[in-house]
């Protein structure tokens, strides 16, 4: 059936146009409203944030690079400062001419073809207003040049700025560290436009690094009108940078360089504290590379060169190197043996060797010391009294007071990099090899090898601890209220008579009468050591250990040395630890060196009369001998002098060639832990000290040095 068709009445039609109507207008009056809304919200809310970009695309800055703050010694001496930087930058959107105004520069600049490459790289991804680096550090002749033909080369912008100057060079190098340009990773990370401004540059290492925060200051701006298309209009007043805060350090600037030069050709390291308050005066690490070099940018043959030698000038050796401490805890061990009722009289006799079960220790003296008391076993460094005595106490009455005076310990000091060591005890060695203390492990702990490592840094704070009774804080940032550090819990008599022992070790016939101060009325008492390095094999255990003067120089021996002065009322107190030395070369060996350094804070014309006759017997200066390494490095090279590609970025104490260094120090510590526990340890053969004052003077003065030593 047909539905019928449906009748369209005139109200009908009437009521559907006023729905679609009344439907239309709301939705214009929601368009109309959400209209109105947003442009309240562009008007009001976010009228401050349109302000700024309207500004920023009428006005555009350059950052002004801040200038570092310094850093100062105790007595307000420069160790870092700034130096005036004649630099050459060009602004893309003045320039007119290309081609020929570089070409005009580099005639006048003398760039080369890496330097023309980076330049026009960077041309073509800069923002026309924004300063691309053409040279830095330029010399005033250069700078000149430009600044008179400044009308010729339009775009051109010969500026002044501050470049950082460490005046000591390669004695501070491992103090301050240095600076550089931040590198691509930095810039992602922060996207702080101060990052990728030309001159602008950052802590990379040392204090300079970790002091970053406050060297730093508040970068300035110089502002400038341009168009939409970045075409400039005029310039508009420039807002100042702030300097950086001066950093007061406790080191003594004079004394820095002094130790640095001291050390000579060594391998080693020397610090050196204030006894009363713990302040540190020197912390040297020698070789070391030139902070100055590597903030201007080194190139990779300059990089090999450093991460070649094998006295590792790129370490840290004060904070990063680990040593058996030798003979020098033996005043350290006296402490300990008293506190467990050792009478200082008691007589062990020392017949040149000892039997241990089926093992045979021997003492370092072959024939023997005869009997001997606590003070002579010091100052002869007798190796059977001390494994006769800690047999007997056991290790674990020992262990507590080498970490009271300093060893293991971890110091709140402003250095991204420190290695703790080790001071074993039976729950120690349970816990890293899974094995029980051994009498063997007690007799090479007790001369300061087996297990037993320090850095430089702890056995320095432990010759302050021993001098003064109290337990030093270590501390390198000047700090005017810093408390007084309170006495050790160890009985101030037993202080007394290990001072006296190591005053015997110098001033009564003990084996460091070399360090003998020339001073009247100034004694110093200290403490030297020897440390075994490489593993010796049995084979030739029986047929006679080498002596370091047969070995290369990685083989050789450690030489080490604690002291403090004066001994009846210490001020100052000092460890020097040079790596592979062996006592080789008489005024290169621990002893003269400490006592030039301890001379040096009591007669500082004396202290330079000595260096004076000897330095220039290992080739000069520490500027020279750098100078004649590189040059002989280059030539066997055949490289041009001339600076090319830069090298890695990154900071010189994480270097591959530190971390190779390190893998091998633990590898040596890791084979003579191998032969302890097979009873075939150091002890086996006795500590390699020197045993009388002749035999250190049967070793010449000046000996022709061979090419691991002339640095």
């Amino acid at each position: 059936m047909a539905r019928a068709p449906k009748v369209m009445t005139q109200a009908t039609q009437a009521y559907s146009f006023s729905r679609r109507a009344w439907l239309l207008g709301a939705a214009q009056a929601g368009v109309g409203g959400l209209l109105i809304g947003r442009m309240g919200w562009l008007a009001i809310a976010q009228n401050e944030r349109y302000s700024l970009l309207s500004e920023s695309n009428r006005v555009n800055m350059t950052m002004i690079p801040p200038r570092r703050g310094w850093i100062v010694d105790r007595h307000g001496q420069p160790i870092a400062s700034n130096r005036t930087d004649f630099r050459v930058d060009v602004i893309p959107d003045r320039l007119e001419d290309k081609d020929r105004v570089l070409a005009h520069l580099r005639q006048l600049l003398s760039l080369t073809d890496e330097d023309m490459a980076r330049i026009n790289a960077d041309l073509e991804k800069a923002v026309g207003f924004q300063p691309v680096e053409i040279a830095e550090n330029i010399d005033w002749d250069r700078f000149a040049a430009v600044q008179v033909r400044q009308p010729e080369l339009p775009g051109v912008a010969p500026t002044r700025g501050f470049a950082r100057l460490y005046p000591a060079g390669a004695a501070v190098a491992h103090l301050t560290g240095y600076v550089g340009a931040a590198t691509a990773e930095q810039y992602k990370k922060t996207r702080d436009p101060l990052y990728v401004t030309p001159g602008f540059k950052l802590g990379k290492d040392g204090l300079e690094k970790t002091m970053e925060p406050l060297l730093r200051g508040t970068a300035g701006a110089k502002r400038v009108e341009v168009t939409a298309r970045g075409k400039l209009v005029k310039e508009l007043a420039t807002r100042p940078d702030k300097p950086g805060r001066t950093l007061h350090l406790t080191i003594d600037a004079g004394l820095q360089e002094y130790a640095a030069r001291r050390l000579g050709t060594n391998s080693g390291s020397a610090v050196v504290f204030d006894c009363l308050t713990g302040e540190m005066l020197a912390m040297v690490s020698m070789p070391a590379y030139d902070p100055n070099s590597f903030s201007e940018g080194i190139s990779h043959l300059e990089w090999k060169m450093l991460s070649a030698d094998d006295h590792v000038p790129l370490m840290n050796k004060v904070t990063q190197g680990l040593y058996p401490p030798g003979s020098t805890v033996k005043p350290m061990n006296g402490l300990a043996l008293l506190a467990a009722g050792v009478s200082p009289e008691e007589r062990v006799f020392c017949s040149g060797a000892m039997r241990v079960g089926t093992g045979v220790f021997h003492c370092h003296k072959r024939r023997g010391h005869g009997p001997l008391n606590l003070k002579q076993a010091i100052e002869q460094s007798c190796d059977i009294y001390f494994y006769e005595m800690v047999r007997r106490a056991g290790y674990d009455r020992i262990a507590p007071v080498a970490r009271a005076l300093g060893l293991g310990q971890k110091f709140e000091l402003p250095f991204a990099t420190q290695r703790y060591g080790t001071v074993p005890d039976s729950a120690w060695k349970r816990r890293k090899y899974h094995t029980d203390w051994t009498v063997a492990d007690s007799l090479n702990a007790s001369i300061g090898q087996g297990y037993v490592l320090a850095n430089p840094l702890q056995l320095a704070v432990m010759a302050s601890r021993i001098a003064s009774g109290r337990d030093l804080k270590p501390t390198i940032l000047r700090d005017l209220y810093k408390p007084q550090a309170q006495p050790l819990a160890i009985d101030p008599e037993h202080f007394r008579i290990i001072r006296e022992a190591m005053n015997g070790v110098v001033n009564g016939g003990g084996t460091g009468g070399a360090a003998r101060m020339q001073i009247p009325g100034i004694g110093l008492a200290a403490k030297t050591g020897t440390a075994q390095v490489r593993r010796i094999t049995m084979a030739e255990r029986r047929a006679g250990v080498l002596s370091n003067g047969q070995l290369p120089f990685k083989l050789r021996d450690h030489a080490l040395f604690v002291c403090f002065a004066p001994y009846d009322n210490p001020r100052y107190a000092a460890a020097i630890v040079l790596e592979h030395n062996g006592h080789t070369v008489r005024n290169l060996d621990t002893p003269m060196i400490g006592r030039d350094i301890m001379t040096y804070l009591f007669d500082r014309e004396r202290a330079l009369k000595n260096l004076a006759e000897v330095e220039p017997t290992w080739g000069g200066d520490i500027r020279t001998r750098m100078t004649a390494q590189e040059a002989a490095f280059r030539a066997a090279n055949a490289a041009p002098p001339a600076v090319g590609e830069e090298a890695e970025d990154k900071p010189a104490t994480d270097a591959r060639a530190v971390e190779a260094a390190t893998d091998a120090s633990n590898a040596s510590t890791e084979a003579i832990a191998s032969d302890i526990a097979n009873g075939a340890g150091p002890a086996r053969t006795g500590s390699p000290e020197p045993e009388t004052e002749a035999e250190r003077r049967a070793a010449p003065l000046d000996r022709e040095a061979g090419p691991q030593d002339r640095r």
